[in-house]
């Protein structure tokens, strides 16, 4: 056991700081209508979510379009609240960390229990970070690299330590994605060594603001509110949640617009937005974020893995007919894979423009031949994906390349870029904000030690960027980070490992009745505990 004395200390908030920053959240966040009122009434919040729930585990999927699951019915240590997102003590009251930067300790909150009744522990933690490293799926991707099994301790019930393997600049940042849960129900639940996952796809053994009350792949998940959640209940709040998989976006507009949903995707494309505008039903909230929309290229497969080639695709993509045209410039131009707005951007650097001529010269040095159509993989009911599949398919055909569009469900295609022999050629895709770190983007997306998730699905590799990247990952001084992360960002563009669109802005569709939501780049305002329904 180590000395307290040897660490240094961040202070903690208390559950009164977090209740009061709740209250009074129009001053940082997305906030609409007053929380006052004595009378608690039963109410229900449906979100029409894109994509499907088809599962509820929450450590093998890391993705925003599932989001909602792991935010209302799971806790961390800590959680990303408000914009710009701030770290704040959740199931952990305080951390330290020792001066060589390698042991994190963690003290837990006092009364945090899980569903069942059951406080949760230390050894809670310590099952979850090995069930995520056994798994190996999900946020596994960002713990593997400095996490081995068994370094972990429970110190005592309320103490959990972490020994990194190296140090780790992103470690703090990354912690609200190791999602808690309870230990003892899983290992009753797991078979043939499984940790528990045919069991938790369809069930849910957390702490979090809400309890699971069904759930249908098909149709969505219910919860009911957890009354005893350590974070208390003040003011007025949704009993329920109503998460529902509803894949048509005209299906999602007219439900918003009728009442048969209060929330939607805060990323609908321009004409959807002009529409409920128009309704008096709707309030559309505003608030700056960081999600990049990018077209991934196969680099290991060919004729990708040339890099004329790569660049030819790069600029026979018209930025500005999508961006201006087809967005109404509801989003902006973000040449590099770190958003603009956020500390690790090249600034100098310019990216690749839309001209055909010089893409057909680029075109001509290439060593390979494209002797096959190339596939473009789009996502189903999301019009943006199929609009740029569109889009990169016209560019093409004006190089004399054949193309054909196939869209797909999001579990199928993600699913799909474990390998790069099933990752298909080209495929769209939006980085969003899973913690505030240029390592979420350019970090996580080429350094080839990451292959094997969706995140890698360019399947990218240079040796310099992987060196330039380890160097940020390790490093605590940002004026080093943030020079690393620049010029790995400057090779990666160069080279064109990647079709890179644009950034854009959280436009939240909600119910005119819809009050007091919380918005966070880190959730895209999908955690429910702070709404109510006016």
């Amino acid at each position: 056991m180590l000395d307290k004395s040897e660490f240094s200390r961040e202070p903690g908030l208390t559950r009164r700081d977090l209740l009061k920053a709740g209250a009074a959240v129009g001053a940082a966040s997305a906030t609409v209508g007053s929380t006052s009122g004595s009378a608690q009434t039963p109410s229900t919040i449906v979100f029409a979510n894109p994509v499907e729930f088809d599962t509820l585990d929450p450590h093998t999927v890391f993705d925003y379009s599932r989001v909602a699951t792991r935010l209302n019915f799971y806790d961390g240590l800590y959680r990303w609240l408000d914009n710009p997102p701030k770290l704040t003590p959740w199931l952990a009251e305080s951390h330290t960390v020792s001066p060589d930067g390698l042991v994190y300790r963690f003290k837990l909150r006092a009364g945090a229990k899980f569903h069942d009744g059951s406080p949760v522990t230390a050894d809670d933690v310590v099952y979850s970070i090995e069930r995520v490293i056994g798994i190996n799926k999900g946020s596994a991707v960002l713990f593997t690299p400095v996490v081995k099994p068994g370094s972990t301790k429970a110190i005592d019930a309320g103490t959990v330590e972490f020994t990194l393997t190296r140090p780790s600049a992103t470690f703090m940042s990354t912690i609200p994605e190791l999602h808690i849960v309870n230990a003892k129900v899983l290992k009753a639940n797991t078979k043939d060594n499984d940790w528990g996952q045919a069991w938790l796809s369809s069930n849910v053994a957390g702490s979090g603001s809400y309890k699971l009350e069904k759930h249908d792949p098909a149709v969505g998940v219910t919860g009911t509110r957890n009354a005893d959640h350590f974070m208390g209940w003040p003011g007025k709040h949704v009993d329920r949640i109503d998460l529902r998989t509803v894949r048509e976006q005209s299906s999602q507009v007219l439900g918003l617009i009728k009442g048969d949903y209060h929330a939607l995707d805060g990323f609908l494309p321009a004409d959807a937005l002009d529409r409920l505008r128009k309704a008096n039903t709707v309030q559309i909230l505003e608030q700056p974020s960081m999600r990049l929309f990018i077209l991934h290229l196969n680099n290991q497969r060919a004729p990708l893995n040339d890099v004329h080639v790569r660049r030819a695709i790069s600029m026979a993509f018209d930025y500005k007919a999508f961006i201006t045209d087809i967005l109404k410039d509801t989003a902006v131009r973000n040449p590099a894979p770190v958003p603009a707005n956020l500390w690790g951007y090249p600034k100098d650097v310019k990216g690749w423009d839309f001209d055909i001529d010089k893409a057909k010269a680029e075109l001509a040095k290439a060593q390979v031949k494209i002797d096959r159509p190339l596939e473009i993989h789009t996502l189903t009911g999301l019009s943006q994906s199929e609009q740029a599949g569109q889009l990169m398919q016209a560019g093409l055909r004006k190089l004399g390349i054949e193309s054909k569009i196939i869209a797909e469900t999001w579990p199928t295609l993600s699913g799909k870029t474990r390998s790069n022999e099933t990752t298909p050629d080209i495929w769209t895709n939006w980085i969003s904000t899973l913690y505030a770190d240029p390592h979420n983007w350019v970090g996580e997306m080429y350094n080839s030690k990451n292959w094997g998730n969706w995140k890698t699905g360019s399947w990218y590799k240079n040796a310099k960027v992987d060196e330039l990247i380890d160097k940020a990952f390790t490093s605590n001084d940002q004026s080093v980070r943030d020079a690393a992360y620049q010029e790995a960002a400057r090779i990666v563009v160069d080279e064109a490992a990647s079709v890179f669109i644009y950034n854009t802005k959280w436009y939240g569709p909600f119910a005119k009745r819809v009050q007091n939501v919380r918005f966070c780049p880190v959730g895209n305002g999908q955690d429910f505990r702070w709404v109510n329904m006016g």
